[in-house]
């Protein structure tokens, strides 16, 4: 990089957004060769503006300028300014429209209880699990991803849902060794969906810290839409017949309870420790319970790159797509 592109790199460094975010929005036909080309330099502003939501105006002068500022709905942000609002938003609500536009619509879209997307999982399926959500969401024209690349280096978003017209993008940010936090996620996320809870907000953020949204009537009740679709009841009574249970038996048990009642079984041992409060013993269940830890993120993404059209979008943005779902 020459000097020029090196303080560009550094403004927008300072603006707060992760190394990681500016280099994957990096544009891969830029090369040394393009520092003296006044043309390439302003087409990669072009570029940087369209990706991380910046306006592009603000990259010739001094300070950087998210294009999105207090128009997405957070949730359990905490005390963070309004400069992580700006950047979590801009950076969010491009990446889920360029999704957007990459993934074949459903003409026929239109949203769901709790109850109808459970029936027509169960129709074909012995419970409602990750792998049958993501295909309901699919079907809807709802494309589902996992994010790798975060725009603040100190905090990374649970989960975004992004509004565009009459179109939805699910973007996952934490992930788990086994699939059935991320099916409560997901679940969740569709409940806002489902609920029209975005008014005419473009986007809800849910960050990390969900204790800090009890308070919050739509996280309740996304809560208690994913909860009816996993196991049929907003409130599932789970109780055990002893109060000392091992991870083993506890595993044991819910393999045996789950399935019968269309429940997955990670998700009844999670059920459970809410219930109970006995998450160690119920996240260590999941060891038993699963054939293998595993990366969820992975397979979300290989689901999402068989659904995607590469086509839909330009080779340049396709290519930024791919550093942002891949990122290791």
């Amino acid at each position: 990089m020459d000097h020029d592109t090196k303080k560009l790199f550094q403004r927008l460094r300072d603006s707060g957004l992760s190394d990681a975010a500016i280099k994957a929005a990096w544009p891969a036909w830029w090369t040394d060769d393009a520092n003296d080309d006044r043309s390439a330099q302003a087409d990669l502003r072009f570029a940087l503006s369209r990706r991380l939501g910046v306006a592009p105006e603000s990259l010739l002068g001094d300070r950087v300028e998210f294009v999105w500022h207090d128009e997405a709905r957070f949730k359990s942000l905490g005390h963070d300014g309004d400069i992580e609002r700006s950047i979590l938003t801009s950076f969010g609500i491009s990446i889920g429209r360029l999704i957007i536009r990459a993934t074949p619509t459903n003409p026929d879209f239109r949203t769901f209880a709790a109850s109808e997307v459970r029936a027509a999982i169960l129709s074909s399926q012995p419970f409602v699990d990750l792998p049958s959500l993501m295909s309901f969401c699919w079907g809807l024209g709802i494309p589902v991803v996992h994010l790798r690349v975060f725009p603040l280096a100190a905090k990374h978003m649970h989960a975004m849902v992004v509004h565009d017209g009459d179109r939805f993008a699910i973007m996952l940010g934490k992930d788990a060794k086994f699939p059935s936090p991320v099916a409560f996620t997901l679940a969740h996320e569709l409940g806002h969906i489902a609920l029209g809870h975005f008014a005419d907000a473009p986007a809800i953020v849910d960050m990390d810290d969900h204790d800090q949204a009890v308070d919050d009537p739509e996280e309740q009740e996304a809560d208690a839409y994913a909860l009816e679709l996993l196991t049929g009841s907003s409130e599932p009574n789970v109780t055990t017949n002893i109060d000392d249970f091992s991870a083993r038996s506890l595993a044991a048990a819910v393999l045996e309870a789950g399935p019968p009642r269309g429940i997955e079984p990670g998700t009844l041992a999670l059920c459970l420790a809410h219930r109970t409060g006995k998450w160690p013993v119920a996240m260590a269940s999941l060891n038993h319970i699963y054939d293998q830890q595993r990366d969820v993120w992975s397979y979300v993404n290989s689901v999402a790159l068989k659904q995607m059209d590469d086509e839909r979008i330009s080779s340049d943005s396709w290519s930024y797509l791919m550093n942002v779902l891949h990122n290791d």
